[in-house]
């Protein structure tokens, strides 16, 4: 995978200023008033090597920035009338909560598409985007791609724990429930953020075979 960026601002009570997010699909990372931050998880990300004093304006819990602000925009790929378009996916991420809320809008062919303001995760918020898009019209990214799925556990987090099994695509093809993805969890390719997209996605199947632990998109997540 390649990294990508994208442009967006960070808020807190010392101010606003423009940043640049850069993922590989996995790792986050962005730098804020010299300080460069990392994680698995936009709920996750902590210093790369401390905080020196100079810059010691932020608020941490358990090691990761909170008492925040995070807004973004990227492309993200959507098919639309049976041709996959662009589309931008507009991020807006309050981490001033012990739990995170977010907010997603869709943009396309002028018109917005958006979750509810206090969506608890990026697979929730991509659902309730894609319940709400025309008929044949679908994002075609990790969170509705044929290879992901997330360890069977009540808790999810609020991105990056999804798994990608583009390494195992035939297996993963028959797995129909708790039981088979985890005979096949030790397979997995490794995990991605739920707004990545890579040139190996396929849709979900809508029912039965293929659809593992958490079923088709978006109904697991109803």
């Amino acid at each position: 995978m390649t990294d990508e960026s994208w442009a967006g601002w960070y808020r807190d009570r010392e101010g606003s200023e423009a940043v640049v997010l850069t993922t590989d699909g996995r790792q986050l990372r962005i730098r804020i008033r010299g300080v460069d931050f990392e994680g698995e998880s936009f709920d996750g990300l902590g210093p790369v090597s401390g905080i020196p004093p100079e810059n010691d304006r932020f608020v941490l819990a358990d090691g990761m920035l909170t008492d925040c602000v995070l807004e973004w925009d990227l492309p993200i790929p959507v098919l639309s009338a049976g041709t996959v378009r662009q589309a931008t996916l507009g991020c807006l991420l309050s981490l001033r909560r012990s739990d995170p809320d977010l907010y997603l809008a869709l943009h396309l062919d002028g018109a917005v598409y958006e979750s509810a303001r206090a969506e608890r995760d990026f697979a929730s918020a991509m659902a309730t985007i894609q319940r709400i898009l025309p008929s044949g019209t679908q994002v075609q990214t990790c969170i509705a791609c044929a290879f992901s799925d997330y360890f069977p556990a009540p808790v999810r987090g609020l991105s990056g724990a999804l798994a990608c099994f583009r390494g195992a695509k035939d297996a993963y093809r028959g797995a129909a429930g708790e039981g088979d993805v985890l005979d096949l969890w030790d397979r997995r390719t490794g995990f991605v953020q739920e707004i990545w997209s890579c040139r190996e996605f396929e849709a979900r199947p809508a029912e039965g075979a293929g659809t593992g632990h958490r079923g088709a998109f978006p109904l697991e997540l109803a």
